[in-house]
C-alpha cells in the first residue's frame, strides 16, 4: 500500500492549460488527480475521453466527474488492503468529489453546464460562438484544486473506516470484460449512476471506458472519443434499456449507501444489463 497523499495547500492552478492540451474534460481531470497522486497512466487516461461530454458527448454526467472517479479509483486500489475496502473508499471520495463540484455548479449534468447538444452541428455552433465553452475551462481552473482537496479527504477519511463486503456494478462489468485488478476498482466509483447518484449508468460507463482502453492499446496516440468499439456499447446499451440510460430509472430507485447496492449485485440486480455489456 502507498503512503497516504497529503492535501496541498494550494492545489493545482493549471487546469485551464491542462485541458486546452489534453482537449477533453475527463481526461484533464483524470490526468490532474493522477498526477496528483504520483502516478500518470497515459493509455487509461486517453481512453477516458470517450466519456468527455457526459458519456461520449450524451451530456450526462460532466466528464471531470468521470474522469477524477478513475484517478480516485486508482488511488484507492493502491491505498487499501483489499477489494472490499477500495470498493468502498472509491465510492465514497467519488461521492464527495461530486459534492463539492454540484456545490460550485448546482448540477452534475454537462448539458446544463454547456446548454449544449454536441449531437447537434448548430448547438455546438451555439458553444463556441456565445463563448461558452470558456465556461469549462474556467471551470476546470477553479474546481481543480477543490477536486484534489476532496478527492483526497474522500479517500483519507474513508480508509480509516471498517467496510464489509462490497460491490460496485462497474467493476463486475469491467471484470467480466477482462478488466485487471487495478482497472476493476477505478472504475469502482461509477456504482450506481456515479457515487450512487443515480444519474447515467455507471456499468455503461464502464464499459465504454473498458472498450476505450483496448481501442487506446491498438491504435497509439488518437482520441478514444469517437472510437467504434464505445459506439456499439452504447447502441447495444441503448436497445437493451428502450433508451433509458439513468440507473435510477432503469431500477426503479436510488441506493442510498454502498452496503445497499452490493445487496443488489448479490441478489443478480442487473445482472442480465451486466451481461449484455460486458459481451456487446
Amino acid at each position: 500500500m502507498d503512503t497516504d497523499i497529503k492535501i496541498p495547500e494550494e492545489g493545482p492552478k493549471d487546469g485551464k492549460k491542462v485541458f486546452k492540451k489534453l482537449r477533453t474534460c475527463s481526461r484533464t481531470f483524470f490526468y490532474i488527480l493522477n498526477r496528483e497522486f504520483g502516478h500518470l497512466k497515459e493509455q487509461e487516461e486517453r481512453a477516458s475521453d470517450s466519456l468527455a461530454g457526459g458519456i461520449m458527448q450524451e451530456g450526462h454526467q460532466c466528464g471531470m466527474l468521470w474522469g477524477a472517479s478513475l484517478a480516485i479509483g486508482a488511488e484507492a486500489y493502491r491505498q487499501c488492503k483489499d477489494k472490499n475496502q477500495a470498493i468502498f473508499v472509491a465510492v465514497h471520495a467519488t461521492k464527495k468529489v461530486m459534492d463539492s463540484f454540484s456545490e460550485r455548479e448546482h448540477t452534475i449534468n454537462c448539458r446544463d453546464i454547456t446548454h449544449c447538444d454536441f449531437s447537434s452541428n448548430l448547438s455546438m455552433a451555439k458553444y463556441f460562438f456565445t463563448g461558452r465553452f470558456l465556461h469549462c475551462f474556467n471551470l476546470a481552473e477553479q474546481w481543480a484544486p477543490e477536486a484534489v482537496k476532496s478527492a483526497i479527504q474522500g479517500i483519507s477519511e474513508s480508509k480509516s473506516e471498517t467496510s464489509g463486503e462490497c460491490h460496485s456494478c462497474a467493476s463486475e462489468v469491467a471484470k467480466k470484460m477482462g478488466a485487471s485488478d487495478e482497472e476493476s476498482i477505478m472504475v469502482a466509483g461509477f456504482a450506481g449512476g456515479l457515487g450512487l447518484s443515480g444519474a447515467a449508468c455507471g456499468a455503461l460507463a464502464a464499459a465504454i471506458w473498458m472498450k476505450s482502453l483496448q481501442w487506446c492499446r491498438e491504435v497509439a496516440e488518437r482520441s478514444s472519443m469517437d472510437n467504434p468499439y464505445a459506439k456499439e456499447t452504447l447502441d447495444t446499451f441503448y436497445q437493451y434499456t428502450n433508451s433509458n440510460i439513468c440507473c435510477s430509472q432503469i431500477i426503479g430507485k436510488q441506493f442510498e449507501h454502498i452496503e445497499e447496492h452490493t445487496r443488489f449485485i448479490n441478489n443478480s440486480g442487473c445482472e442480465e444489463l451486466i451481461n449484455v455489456l460486458s459481451n456487446s
